[in-house]
């Protein structure tokens, strides 16, 4: 059973409290603001239709206070309508020809607020942007990339649901490593070692405590899709059971491992894990995965977390999923590491500058979209240039951050897997993935910062490193023969879990169908979906469902319906859909596992859909054994 404490350790004892409208957290004697999100404005979704392309003002009738929404094709900004000087309020610069200033009612100060800087006088502050939410579908967006709804999706075109308005959320405080700020110190040489493990995987030596982040070193994630690029260290089990704290980033099993907490857990069960305080917890299936762990701790966000008294760590909320991913800073002796992992926009994009290193994702290629569609305008040659383009914005991206957050060292990680099984030869062919080396030396072109590509078992002395970039002893690589790249895996034991799913008893009754689609709990939306059952191949599995589910009154009829409707066909390996339905799963393991074949009429991604059935699934299995005791 697992024990979920909140904001407790092994290392300090805290609780919380409310005082008005803040959280406080009291840790180790001191107290400590938590950082929560306001909803500022909350707009109709006639409202959104009615943005123009430039500046839009906006009074929250109910609080007085004024906002200010720039709009263009690309983009949507918003900021308080609040100057920076003195409090003034912005207005209309009619001087402006391009239609992208307001001007301050006070002492004339002028804003461009399509970048958010002040131009007049130039160069004295920046406009606090606010992060931007879709009413009714709990996703959080960018909003430099409003028309881009799910980033996550690889940029495919978002149907928003007719009830959906706009959302504008504000972080408190937006900077709250701020807090007990502490000065740099000395490091002696050997003090703080990172080790490279594999993947998203760091061994962290701070002082003489050990953190491990992200442990993933055996097994596929995404039910049999993802499998290890690298080959870890032959001693990565001793190593994680001699780790004083773990952090798990969030949920997906190329991060949250079960395999691999299954072997640690044998030896030390009561290992603290730590992870955030998500809306989805991020072990919402322990009981299911039979592991034994018996100190996961759950963490507020934007709070100081004392471990001794050189070593602290703090948890931050993506801005685009703040429901389910996180990302974490960890200080020694006032030097900070910054693991930003899978976040696509950590902290609602405010990150701390001039890290001591930085490390991050950087590969793509982490969903279905495009390589397991078809239909329509999904040749192999659109996919082929959509994959290249997509990559190479990734890298810019990524390359442009690291250029802007200016750190002393900067690492990319948490994008070494393989689409190793035989059977999705086609997506390791087609899913191409940006290479560290090439972002590397991007950044290298475009700025100071010292990078490091690392491969299994290489340490990182960032004492050494800080010091002097050039040491030789700065990174040292693993010996001369390492083994650095898998060529070998065990399929067998992880195939064979999926293949008992496939003749369990409850797929001997058509009606588990109904069962599960209600059990699921999606419905009152207009789209219909047809599900098929396939072979390895994805061609018909003999004798296996292929049905349709309406999830307008959620029925399951025999034809489409006669009126208008979106409509997605899915076909899914047998042994991953009935394992998935089984289990209660998260289809994560079906879409970002390349499990599936899609088409889609038109072409739209029902974010409302696929957000469900990726995150808000009950968080307990289908009650399977009163379903068969009905059925017999």
């Amino acid at each position: 059973m697992e024990t979920r404490k909140r904001c407790t350790s092994s290392f300090h004892r805290g609780e919380s409290f409310k005082e008005g409208a803040a959280v406080l957290s009291v840790i180790g004697g001191s107290i400590s603001l938590k950082q929560t999100t306001e909803i500022l404005l909350c707009l109709s979704p006639v409202e959104v239709d009615s943005l123009k392309e430039g500046i839009n003002f906006f009074r929250n009738k109910s609080t007085g206070k004024d906002y200010i929404l720039y709009k263009n094709k690309k983009h949507l900004k918003a900021c308080k309508n609040l100057c920076k000087h003195q409090g003034g309020l912005f207005i209309k610069d009619i001087e402006d020809l391009d239609g992208r200033s307001v001007k301050c009612t006070k002492h004339n100060w002028k804003l461009d607020v399509s970048t958010m800087k002040y131009i007049n006088p130039p160069g004295s502050f920046c406009q606090d942007e606010l992060e931007s939410g879709v009413d009714g579908c709990c996703v959080t967006l960018f909003l430099t990339d409003y028309i881009n709804l799910s980033l996550c999706k690889e940029h495919e075109v978002v149907e928003m649901d007719e009830n959906n308005g706009l959302v504008l959320i504000e972080l408190n405080p937006p900077n709250p490593w701020d807090s007990d700020p502490r000065s740099p110190e000395d490091l002696a040489f050997g003090e703080v070692q990172i080790t490279y493990l594999t993947h998203a995987c760091m061994d962290l030596k701070l002082g003489d405590k050990r953190m491990v982040f992200d442990p993933w070193l055996i097994g596929p994630a995404f039910a049999r899709g993802w499998w290890l690029l690298h080959e870890p260290p032959s001693d990565w089990l001793e190593r994680l059971c001699k780790a004083d704290l773990i952090y798990i980033s969030h949920m997906h099993s190329d991060h949250l491992s079960y395999p691999t907490l299954k072997k640690l857990s044998a030896r030390r069960p009561d290992i603290p894990i730590y992870v955030g305080d998500t809306e989805r917890p991020v072990f919402w299936n322990l009981d299911q995965s039979g592991v034994q762990l018996t100190n996961i701790n759950v963490m507020p966000f934007g709070v100081w977390q004392q471990v001794d008294k050189n070593l602290r760590f703090m948890i931050l909320m993506d801005g685009v999923h703040p429901e389910m991913d996180t990302c974490i800073i960890v200080e020694y002796k006032g030097h900070k590491i910054l693991n930003t992992v899978d976040c696509t926009r950590p902290n609602g994009g405010r990150l701390p500058e001039k890290v001591a290193l930085m490390m991050s994702d950087f590969a793509g290629g982490a969903s279905g979209f495009p390589m397991t569609f078809s239909g329509g305008k999904f040749t192999e040659e659109w996919k082929a240039q959509f994959i290249k383009t997509e990559r190479k914005k990734l890298l810019n991206y990524k390359a442009q951050l690291v250029k802007d957050l200016q750190p002393r060292i900067y690492c990319p990680f948490a994008g070494y897997f393989v689409e190793s099984h035989p059977s999705d030869k086609y997506i390791k062919e087609t899913n191409i993935k940006n290479d560290p080396i090439q972002l590397n030396n991007l950044i290298k072109k475009n700025s100071d910062v010292v990078t490091w590509t690392p491969r299994p078992g290489a340490t990182l002395d960032l004492g050494r490193m800080l010091k002097d970039p050039t040491d030789s002893k700065g990174i040292i690589e693993p010996p001369e023969g390492t083994k650095i790249y898998k060529d070998s895996w065990d399929f067998e034991p992880y195939l064979n879990t999926l293949n008992a799913a496939i003749g369990d008893e409850i797929f001997l009754h058509s009606s588990w169908i109904k069962e599960y689609f209600t059990w699921a709990g999606f419905k009152n939306y207009n789209l219909v979906v047809r599900m098929i059952e396939t072979d390895e191949d994805f061609n018909p599995f003999p004798g296996g469902y292929n049905y349709l589910v309406d999830f307008l009154d959620l029925s399951f009829p025999k034809e489409r319906p006669s009126r208008e409707h979106p409509y997605e066909e899915i076909h899914s390996r047998v042994d991953v859909i009935r394992h998935v339905v089984k289990n209660g799963l998260l289809w994560d393991d079906l879409y970002i596992g390349f499990q599936t074949r899609l088409q889609r009429d038109p072409d739209i991604y029902h974010h409302l859909f696929w957000n469900h059935f990726q995150i808000k699934l009950p968080l307990t299995p289908p009650n399977w054994k009163s379903f068969l005791a009905h059925c017999s």
